[in-house]
């Protein structure tokens, strides 16, 4: 298949970017995204041209780093697909495929792809620690925890802080990411203790890196490749009230 690459390239953070055109030849359909790219590398650089900076890691959809807005839609257009993971078949033969950088306040671009995403790390670390012992594991069934309460605590860790949720939102709000966090921690009993003050810290944290407020517009939700549910955010907004 033939495709049309549309990216956006940009030097720097002062540079001022645009958008350029690479046509490829003989894609195959079951390449993904970032194999494409691979290729168009491959190529830019024989030419000596410098290549598109782009982020990627496990490419397994666990690490989140691949994130880039395809066509419009932070992750491209398959529900529940990472960048890293989105196959050529995706796109119809001939298409013209629009690349660009996750664009919010909070997320600054360093370079094509390539934005500072270390604003959601400054979230995560004003979380804190847990306080439990260390040494070696307890036994398994000293602590129950609720089957159900159990299951959704894993549904919200399944985030993998890829800033997806905050380039959809119109309001470039984390509270997607912020509440994932909170709630995985706030359903099990070793995230008690400290419950109330990490929802007050990472809710202040994620103020002061420049998120937005929620307005609960859902784009978040739509986009989450692991499909994080708007009820983390109700779960966030209580935890903080009563924390307050």
């Amino acid at each position: 298949m033939k495709v049309t690459l549309r990216i956006w390239r940009q030097r720097d953070p002062r540079e001022v970017g645009g958008f350029v055109r690479y046509a490829l030849d003989d894609v195959r359909p079951e390449m993904t995204l970032l194999e494409v790219l691979d290729r168009l590398n491959e190529w830019l650089v024989a030419s000596g041209e410098p290549p598109v900076a782009f982020d990627s890691d496990c490419r397994e959809g666990i690490c989140g780093a691949c994130g880039i807005v395809v066509d419009g839609r932070p992750h491209g257009p398959l529900p529940g697909t990472t960048t890293c993971l989105l196959p050529m078949r995706a796109f119809r033969d001939g298409a013209v495929i629009s690349l660009e950088p996750f664009r919010t306040g909070a997320f600054p671009v360093l370079r094509d792809l390539v934005v500072d995403r270390r604003a959601l790390d400054r979230v995560m670390q004003a979380g804190g620690y847990v306080s439990v012992r260390a040494g070696s594991a307890p036994e398994a069934n000293t602590l129950p925890v609720e089957r159900r309460a159990a299951e959704r605590a894993l549904d919200a860790a399944a985030c993998i802080g890829c800033g997806a949720c905050v380039a959809a939102c119109p309001n470039g709000s984390a509270a997607l990411f912020v509440g994932a966090k909170l709630t995985h921690l706030g359903l099990l009993p070793q995230g008690q203790p400290e419950r109330a003050r990490r929802g007050r810290a990472m809710v202040a944290a994620a103020d002061r890196e420049g998120f937005g407020g929620c307005s609960l517009h859902g784009e978040c939700a739509a986009v989450c490749p692991k499909g994080i549910g708007l009820g983390v955010i109700s779960r966030m907004n209580r935890d903080y009230l009563r924390g307050g």
